[in-house]
């Protein structure tokens, strides 16, 4: 069977969706901004704008959809599923003291153990908007609800940080803890990313979908974008050189380590793991213009190593792949031409990246076999020869980078066949 998909992405300044064919080409997609992310008013607006915008007849042939939301972004809701707090985005850390409540409870070091976890999220809006009956749920969780009607379900990957446990598929013992026992009726029942929900609801329907489109679970945006890379197969792996350099390589085995924030997703029997560096590419922009980085790029020999060598961090303190809070900048000394500084910072980036590779194999993870590369940096050709000679596999720049079309591979089943597909973006397999 084929299928033809639809996914729906929710970052934090914009919206966007895709519709796919079960080649994985690109039948039709929109987007939107955001004007206050953290509204879910706007929120809903826009899921009806973005299902409408795409075409009629695309829109009746579609069969599957699942939409991704930013991770830990957060709000509680009524029985009926009207928001009763406010939204919660992924960065907020109001919940401090929380915190504190919550390091009494959790094991150390937990991925929760954070002000911007769900949980700790959780634990301050269950003190702020207290409610005899409700739903605790995330971004893609209510997106998803306002199309198939059924509340209180999220997925392994929005559910990672409000502590569920995906190798043992519950929460874990410590939720039952005299704090945490109140809470445990607004959690929402958890199901694998990708699994079919329901159909939409008789409203949703009068946009113009099928009765008989199915409503999948969904995913975090990050997740989303790696399933559109590219990458499928065990030691596959994907860089983005962002502002921040952040690396997931798909693994047979889950790793942790939470004080340096190294941590695994469930991919179908596959896990994801992953780890984010201080450093990137936004300590380019602290000495070159776009222009300048284009010209002096152009006058790099990636053959001929500079040897300098860099910790270009754009203020004190790493977790990733070294976990050093006070670790300093290192960015002396500076050569005269230019474009051999630019060429250090390149190859020292380079050298941090396949540091944290080979930090996720020594924790356990599967070996490296090949990179996806994404993010701005992706497109510099003298930093991408740099990295193919040090990281020693194939490296090369991601087809796809838009979390929706990751989106949209999700509602068809690809993380249930990951290993198995043989074309990047192929997924009649999963169908």
């Amino acid at each position: 069977m084929t299928i033809t998909a639809l996914g729906i992405d929710f970052g934090t300044s914009g919206a966007r969706a895709i519709a796919l064919n079960a080649k994985g080409e690109i039948l039709a997609s929109t987007r939107r901004t955001l004007a206050q992310p953290d509204n879910p008013q706007e929120w809903a607006a826009t899921l009806w704008e973005l299902i409408q915008e795409i075409p009629l007849k695309v829109r009746q042939q579609i069969q599957r959809i699942a939409i991704d939301g930013t991770s830990a972004t957060v709000l509680l809701c009524n029985p009926d599923g009207d928001p009763i707090s406010p939204a919660l985005l992924y960065n907020d850390d109001r919940a401090q003291e929380s915190l504190k409540v919550l390091a009494g409870i959790a094991p150390a070091n937990h991925l929760v153990l954070s002000a911007t976890s769900s949980l700790v999220k959780l634990l301050w809006l269950w003190e702020h908007y207290p409610t005899p009956s409700g739903y605790f749920l995330h971004q893609a969780d209510w997106l998803a609800f306002l199309l198939h009607g059924q509340l209180g379900i999220s997925d392994w990957h929005n559910a990672l940080k409000l502590g569920y446990d995906p190798a043992a598929e519950s929460y874990p013992d410590w939720f039952y803890h005299p704090i945490l026992a109140p809470l445990q009726p607004l959690l929402p029942k958890v199901v694998a990313p990708g699994t079919v929900i329901g159909t939409p609801t008789a409203a949703v329907q009068s946009l113009g979908l099928s009765s008989e489109c199915q409503i999948c679970a969904g995913t975090t945006d990050s997740i989303a974008a790696f399933l559109a890379s590219g990458a499928h197969q065990v030691g596959d792996a994907v860089t983005s050189l962002g502002s921040t350099l952040v690396l997931k390589l798909l693994s047979h085995r889950p790793v942790q380590d939470q004080a340096a924030g190294i941590y695994s997703h469930r991919l179908g029997d596959l896990w994801l793991v992953g780890g984010a560096s201080n450093c990137g590419a936004a300590i380019l922009g602290q000495f070159f213009t776009p222009t300048e980085l284009e010209h002096l790029s152009r006058h790099i020999n990636p053959q001929q190593p500079t040897g300098l060598d860099y910790y270009p961090l754009l203020r004190r303190g790493e977790r990733f792949p070294v976990n050093d809070p006070h670790l300093e900048p290192r960015l002396e000394p500076r050569p005269a031409e230019p474009h051999l500084f630019l060429q250090g910072l390149l190859e020292s980036l380079s050298r941090i990246e396949q540091q944290g590779y080979q930090r996720l194999q020594a924790l356990g993870a599967s070996p490296l076999q090949r990179i996806w590369t994404a993010g701005g940096g992706a497109h510099n050709p003298a930093w991408l020869a740099i990295r193919q000679q040090l990281l020693g596999v194939p490296v090369a720049i991601s087809p796809q980078t838009e979390a929706a079309y990751g989106a949209a591979l999700l509602a068809c089943g690809s993380t249930k066949s990951l290993q198995n597909q043989q074309q990047s973006h192929s997924f009649t397999s999963g169908c």
